[in-house]
């Protein structure tokens, strides 16, 4: 069945190319042209996928962005403005999943939906426990009343409840417990991380910022996930696996 794909864009020759050339490789596409139509969108089928615009009038493509992930976890991908890092960043913060920015190649586009779709495949064969408990790599890991199991990359908080963590937050997580109480910097979380999407300086502060909210008692004051100052991150807690 063809991945259902919706395309977010106030420019009306954006949304045509988009469908098009994604129409062309196998995908159904639903496009909008504002916030109205994309929750009108949503609210009539599910997608497997977001295109959103950052740069829309009205309700732009944050504002959007809060929406959809205040009640699914769909992969999103935003349109930003060249050069706008700010944009990638807060894009990022918000939930999305990779970033592109205009002008952008059809092809380019194509890429990234493919590879956000792959992982995200990957993540629900995790979470269902495909090849779950005999692979070697298979382990658990406790800290401070957490457990995260790595054969279903499912993390339990203290109190019992399951926390969702995006692929890049379980990558981040999963480096920290495997060095605790060790400084690793920028350079090593990217490498940890194996993601295109995350793979610049500023998005390891980004990750780290949303992996505190999960796992920290005050976020604003965090124990677990310390910064030192131009060395990286230390992750401060007792681990056993």
């Amino acid at each position: 069945m063809a991945k259902r794909i919706l395309a977010v864009d106030d420019d009306p020759q954006v949304r045509e190319m988009v469908r098009d050339y994604l129409t062309d490789n196998e995908f159904e596409v639903v496009t909008a042209a504002n916030g109205t139509e994309m929750q009108r969108a949503l609210g009539a089928q599910a997608v497997d996928l977001v295109i959103l615009d950052v740069k829309m009038p009205g309700q732009d493509g944050f504002d959007l962005a809060r929406k959809i992930r205040s009640r699914s976890a769909v992969p999103i991908i935003m349109l930003t403005a060249q050069d706008e890092e700010v944009d990638r960043v807060l894009g990022l913060e918000l939930g999305a999943d990779d970033y592109l920015t205009k002008p952008f190649s059809p092809r380019e586009l194509l890429a990234r939906i493919r590879a956000v779709l792959r992982r995200q495949e990957l993540a629900a064969q995790a979470a269902a426990g495909v090849g779950a408990a005999k692979g070697p790599d298979s382990q658990t890991y406790r800290f401070e009343g957490w457990e995260l199991q790595t054969a279903t990359r499912r993390l339990m908080s203290p109190a019992k409840a399951r926390v969702e963590l995006t692929p890049g937050e379980y990558s981040l997580l999963l480096a920290f417990l495997r060095s605790p109480r060790r400084i690793l910097t920028r350079e090593h979380l990217i490498d940890a991380g194996k993601s295109r999407t995350e793979a610049f300086d500023r998005s390891i502060d980004v990750l780290i910022l949303r992996l505190r909210r999960k796992i920290e008692v005050n976020p604003n004051e965090p124990r677990l996930i310390r910064t030192e100052r131009s060395a990286g991150y230390f992750f401060d807690a007792d681990v056993t696996s």
